[in-house]
């Protein structure tokens, strides 16, 4: 596709907590079209000191998959990179020291103990805006040794990280640097006061970018190993910031649910909404594109089940058919299975999930799953409730009245999720796209570089145009 009024191209680099991918965008007035280029596994490496993600690998497959981007469409004009919030690399003269950490490894308990002794939730809470999680950036940092904190100067997020290694500037995304809990909502800069009592040093953070502002052009050394030059665009670094932007909703009507490892409910406001009732709901506000406010709850997702399988895999040897478990699971009434707390912390590290939801079972005076078709009922239940009872209360908490649910990511695929969470909202659900986030990444490159323009309204109306989600409605 050639540049000007008919489009352009443009890379995605999209990077989940389990696998990540390189995407070909083409994008024009009436054109969305998106080409995987490149997929390759995001695992997760136990080292002496805890759970790390091994970025250097990461960085190494994204490099390939933007050399296959740029034979495939010579012409690409930007680059835009998402992953996971809140994990981090420190660096001292350009260079890494270590591997970041996973926000599963159990290192931040002693950060939550810190930050709370200097500064308690609620307090917090009026500053940033964040619901409480135990990994949130600020806690993971006050974990940090001081000798390595002290000896950093500076501290990049995943995707800004690789982003600095494509061009050499060091740059905090806005609507990730949101989930750090240093962002001040009242003027969307770093909390110089918070950061100076938690003792943290300001000096590592970076300068803030917003979405479709330009990061820098490629290295030398970067062109000519993935064969070709193009700027490194801000996009929604957040993932879930991005996928937002590809959800075909009206706003003022709608929750959405960015549904992967992570369940992200929510509704989209214009300013943070900062009640004891939304902190009482444990709601958190993050950053949107174009100035726009994720109000949100973190559920526990797809992992539970994604790990419940993994761990049958292990077992027998081979690989497990998720539609197979699923169109049997589907055979289980729901009355028969137990409906648990997926937000429960016991289910946060990785292990044994389906002992773990028999404990939870047997603690609250609930019979335990019998088979492998109940226990992937009782999740899929379980997240069904959560996500309807989240809808709910983020429309209640922002003034949305809602009326329908947007279902994107993988969870729009599970047929059987999306169905009974229409039935437990008693509104009817709309699923997909399945590749919001990587739709949102590229669009926001394209508008970026001139190849559509116009409002979050006018982007989502180009994603409904070419991207009709699948509807549930209610039956029970």
């Amino acid at each position: 596709m050639s540049a000007g009024s008919a489009g352009g191209a443009v890379a995605a680099v999209d990077l989940g907590a389990t696998s990540g991918r390189v995407i070909v965008g083409r994008v024009g007035p009436d054109t969305l079209e998106t080409e995987t280029v490149a997929r390759f596994p995001n695992d997760p490496v136990f080292a002496g000191d805890g759970l790390h993600w091994d970025i250097l690998g990461l960085y190494g497959a994204a490099l390939k998959g933007l050399r296959d981007a740029f034979r495939t469409e010579p012409g690409i004009a930007s680059i835009g990179i998402d992953s996971w919030a809140v994990d981090y690399g420190l660096l001292r003269g350009g260079r890494l020291l270590g591997t970041p950490f996973h926000y599963r490894d159990e290192r931040t308990a002693r950060g939550v103990e810190t930050v709370h002794e200097r500064m308690p939730h609620a307090e917090l809470f009026e500053r940033n805006g964040l619901q409480f999680l135990p990994f949130n950036t600020l806690y993971q940092l006050a974990a940090e040794p001081a000798d390595v904190l002290g000896f950093a100067d500076t501290a990049l997020l995943v995707p800004d990280l690789l982003a600095f290694w494509l061009t050499g500037a060091a740059r905090a995304e806005i609507t990730n640097a949101s989930t750090t809990g240093l962002l001040r909502w009242a003027d969307r800069a770093w909390d110089d006061a918070l950061i100076g009592t938690l003792g943290l040093p300001r000096g590592i953070l970076p300068q803030l970018i917003a979405p479709g502002e330009r990061v820098g052009g490629l290295l030398p050394h970067v062109a000519e190993a993935i064969g070709g030059s193009a700027d490194v665009t801000a996009v929604g670094s957040h993932d879930t910031a991005s996928a937002v932007v590809a959800v075909p909703m009206r706003a003022d009507a709608a929750a959405y649910i960015s549904c992967g490892t992570w369940g992200l409910v929510g509704v989209e406001v214009e300013r943070p909404v900062l009640t004891p009732q939304a902190l009482a709901a444990n709601f958190t506000n993050e950053g949107g594109v174009d100035g726009r406010v994720r109000l949100l709850h973190n559920v526990m997702g797809l992992w539970v089940l994604s790990e419940t399988v993994r761990g049958w895999e292990r077992v027998e040897g081979h690989a497990v058919d998720l539609p197979t478990l699923l169109d049997s699971a589907a055979e289980v009434p729901a009355s028969a299975v137990p409906v648990f707390d997926v937000n429960d912390p016991r289910f946060l590290p990785p292990g044994d999930m389906p002992a773990r939801i028999a404990v939870w079972c047997a603690e609250h005076d609930m019979p335990a799953p019998r088979t492998r078709a109940e226990y992937t009922r009782s999740i899929v239940e379980s997240l069904a409730h959560a996500f309807a009872d989240a809808a709910a209360t983020a429309g209640r908490l922002g003034g949305v009245d809602v009326a329908t649910i947007h279902i994107v990511g993988g969870g729009a695929l599970n047929a059987l999720l999306c169905q009974r969470t229409a039935d437990r909202a008693g509104m009817p659900v709309l699923a997909g796209p399945v590749e919001a986030t990587a739709l949102g990444n590229v669009l926001v490159q394209a508008r970026a570089a001139g190849f559509v323009s116009g409002s979050l309204d006018a982007l989502r109306d180009l994603v409904l145009r070419t991207h009709a989600p699948r509807r549930f409605d209610p039956v029970a």
